[in-house]
């Protein structure tokens, strides 16, 4: 089929990608995160619970009124949705799960308040437990949620609050909020959550930005009651922990090893539905205490061992084979090489594809992302912005989007842009990932 033009391209920009329902092979930070229903995967704020041989991931969803959401995996990549929506409570914000006792418990921020759901069953039937509780002291209320489990089975409900204050508050036995046992208040943070290897306590925040990303620092201790050491990045300061914001630490403990897993939120500019999620494994320096996210812009985790994996087979096209078509059509055509104009397409031809749901790795850097984006074709589908399969698009030199390919090397894929000339869109080539 032929590939759009220019002004075809520009025109059916913001139309969404016919993608066929398939498994998922990859935990891609930015990019989109679809169910096994073939809906985006809306669970923000949130966090992974492990329970035998299955994972269940809740969050606040932001495409119904903020409500508790839940999802559940063998191999956290594939996440069916549960029975939702759980609970008729609207506007809960970061909720997380603990189970004290014979029941589970949702604890999430209602009114700038701690608001207790409560269900026999972890995936359905919560009801309302008590009423909200106003947790950190002299009367302030805070923000933010983060949930810890210690090595003797002991939860902790950790928050911060207006007066930039991390508290650490211990769960009872009976589901209640109980005592403060430790509090971090070296400057203005949120979005806590923490984890603990060998002894010592990690305790990661934000800064308070809004929905914009920052980058996240760490603490550590040796006891939840301080004092904590930091704070100290986790990611290059320049890359604002990979535009996210922290919500989570996953421990999993694997047969050959124990890998350690940063969840975080990539927000759109209101914390809405387009809003997708950065996951990566961390690195821990006992030595130092020095925490660092292992950046992969595609990776897995073997879920029985813990091992840590990439994408090994890739075909690459180079843009030195690509054609460059302007408003003319083919009669402007000429070797790829150069920025990305806003005339004219970029031209991938003969990319060999499995047929069905792809990642295709795209190589460009951006010089001004506030004064262009790039925007992608396959075959006839219609044209998006890459950001919007991706929210690492311009921040990132290798930004996996995934793509609807047809079988055999078949497929057209071009690349083109809007906005202004010294966006500086330069694209270096193509990798289609195979496995």
């Amino acid at each position: 089929m032929p590939s759009l033009s220019p002004l075809l391209l520009l025109a059916a920009i913001g139309a969404a990608p016919n993608l066929a329902n398939a498994a998922n092979s990859w935990i891609v930070p930015g990019a989109a995160w679809l169910s096994t229903s073939n809906t985006k995967i809306d669970a923000h704020g949130g966090m992974v619970l492990q329970r035998g041989d299955t994972f269940y991931w809740i969050g606040q969803a932001a495409s119904h009124s903020v409500q508790p959401y839940m999802y559940t995996s063998t191999d956290l990549l594939n996440w069916a949705p549960a029975k939702n929506p759980q609970n008729s409570i609207q506007w809960m914000w970061r909720p997380k799960l603990a189970k004290p006792n014979g029941s589970f418990y949702i604890y999430g921020q209602v009114d700038r308040n701690v608001q207790a759901l409560i269900s026999t069953s972890i995936t359905d039937n919560y009801s309302v437990s008590g009423g909200k509780v106003t947790l950190p002291p002299n009367a302030y209320t805070y923000s933010d949620t983060g949930m810890f489990q210690d090595d003797d089975g002991t939860w902790y409900l950790l928050t911060s609050a207006d007066h930039n204050n991390v508290q650490i508050n211990r769960i009872n036995s009976d589901g209640s909020i109980g005592p403060r046992v430790g509090l971090m208040a070296k400057g203005a943070y949120e979005a806590p959550g923490m984890f603990k290897v060998d002894g010592i306590y990690y305790l990661i925040v934000s800064g308070k930005t809004g929905w914009r990303s920052n980058p996240n620092s760490v603490f550590w201790a040796t006891s939840l009651g301080g004092s904590w050491t930091g704070p100290v990045g986790i990611a290059p300061e320049a890359e604002k922990t990979y535009n996210s914001q922290n919500t989570f630490q996953l421990t999993l403990k694997g047969s050959s090893r124990t890998t350690y897993i940063y969840m975080g939120d990539s927000w759109d500019s209101k914390g809405g539905p387009d809003s997708n999620y950065v996951w990566l494994p961390m690195t821990v320096d006992k030595a130092s205490k020095k925490v660092s996210l292992e950046y992969h812009a595609q990776w897995k985790v073997d879920v029985k061992t813990g091992a840590v994996s990439t994408p090994g087979l890739k075909t690459r096209y180079e843009v030195q084979h690509a054609d460059v078509v302007g408003r003319d059509g083919l009669a402007g055509r000429k070797k790829g090489g150069g920025p990305i104009s806003s005339d004219s397409l970029l031209t991938f031809r003969n990319v060999a594809g499995l047929g069905g749901r792809q990642w295709v790795q795209i190589h460009y850097r951006v010089t001004d992302r506030t004064a262009g984006e790039a925007h992608i074709s396959v075959n006839d589908e219609p044209a998006v912005n890459v950001s919007s399969l991706n929210h690492r698009a311009g921040y990132h030199h290798v930004v996996p989007v995934e793509l609807n390919l047809r079988a055999g090397s078949v497929n057209t894929i071009s690349l083109g842009m809007t906005g202004r000339e010294e966006a500086g869109i330069v694209v270096e080539g193509l990798e289609v990932v195979e496995d």
